[in-house]
């Protein structure tokens, strides 16, 4: 290899990331000892942002596109390093890629219980689960808070951050809203956007947008679970009507019974006794007959003998206006009353 050769090979041509590996956020262009060749080649793809730091201090970004380096391309720098309108002299500077991408599917949970402070029952220890995506939006403040000068910096790296931060944020957030735990444990999507606002603030401290935020699950402590399903409960009580309520009770006494069934003393074991066994059985005997029993014949009006109505009965089959089990079952009914 010739001379010229070799000092050729000492200057970057072309300065580009393929992104070859998956899941890096931020990768520095590798320059070892080589230069940058005045008038060299910078492509930043869509997607990218690329950032010149210069002695440790970030001296231009580049969003996506192909740029010639020279003075008009790069005044910052050119003023850092004092070069002269020529710019004849290869130069060396540190170039880091940053990935703009949004990094979806991302999962975050508590894999300890946080507490929570609340109006209803002052402090609540809750675990909860769901997924959230973001992108780097400020290289420079992603390049100055987080990433540094690594040679390659991963978002399971930035995560291990973000996650703390999502637990602080969140304890914070949901401890200080007016909005009663229980109900945004009911309603998981007006968790999530309470927490979401506050969070965004949070992320945007490193450079990073958030992109989407929300809850899967929610994990509540015993006593608390069962004070959700009472309010639950007596939610559903209150909106139902006189009739819907008797068929409610009916549901409840049917469904203790296979439940007492297992206690010692049978379904008497419900309450005190044979006594409150009886009184159980004969709730549900009502219950059953005023839901299964078939319909009662329409009184007749005054004046309006039997023979009268079976005729008309016998016209309202023929016209098709009832089936032939009604007629029969309200025949034999009027028949019945007819003999005694």
């Amino acid at each position: 290899m010739s001379l010229g050769s070799f000092i050729k090979k000492q200057f970057i041509d072309v300065i580009q990331w393929n992104e070859d590996s998956e899941g890096v956020l931020a990768w520095r262009f590798p320059m070892q000892d080589f230069e940058i060749q005045n008038g060299a080649q910078l492509v930043v793809r869509e997607s990218q942002v690329a950032v010149f730091v210069n002695e440790g201090r970030i001296a231009d970004v580049f969003t996506p596109g192909t740029f010639t380096l020279n003075t008009r391309t790069l005044p910052v720098l050119t003023n850092l390093m004092n070069w002269d309108k020529l710019f004849d002299s290869p130069f060396k500077s540190d170039v880091y890629f940053f990935s703009t991408r949004v990094q979806t599917g991302r999962k975050w949970g508590t894999p300890q219980p946080i507490t929570i402070r609340d109006k209803d029952f002052d402090m609540v220890r809750v675990r909860a689960f769901g997924m959230f995506s973001y992108r780097v939006q400020d290289p420079r403040r992603f390049f100055t808070e987080i990433s540094g000068t690594r040679e390659a910096y991963t978002r399971e790296q930035v995560e291990d951050q973000l996650r703390g931060i999502m637990l602080a944020t969140m304890a914070t957030s949901l401890g200080s809203s007016q909005v009663a735990f229980l109900d945004m444990a009911a309603n998981q999507a007006l968790m999530a956007q309470q927490v979401r606002g506050d969070l965004s603030n949070a992320f945007a401290r490193y450079g990073i947008e958030l992109d989407e935020f929300n809850v899967a699950s929610v994990s509540l402590p015993e006593e608390l679970q069962a004070a959700l399903d009472e309010r639950i409960s007596a939610g559903m009580k209150s909106t139902l009507s006189q009739g819907q309520m008797g068929a409610y009770t009916q549901f409840q006494v049917a469904s203790s019974i296979p439940l007492a069934a297992q206690n010692e003393g049978g379904v008497a074991g419900i309450g005190a006794g044979v006594g409150a066994g009886m009184a159980v059985g004969q709730a549900m005997a009502q219950g059953l007959s005023g839901a299964f029993a078939p319909p009662a014949a329409p009184a007749a009006p005054a004046g309006e003998s039997i023979e009268d109505r079976l005729g008309k009965l016998k016209g309202l089959l023929d016209k098709g206006l009832i089936s032939q089990a009604d007629y029969d079952g309200t025949k034999a009914e009027l028949l019945k009353k007819l003999i005694g």
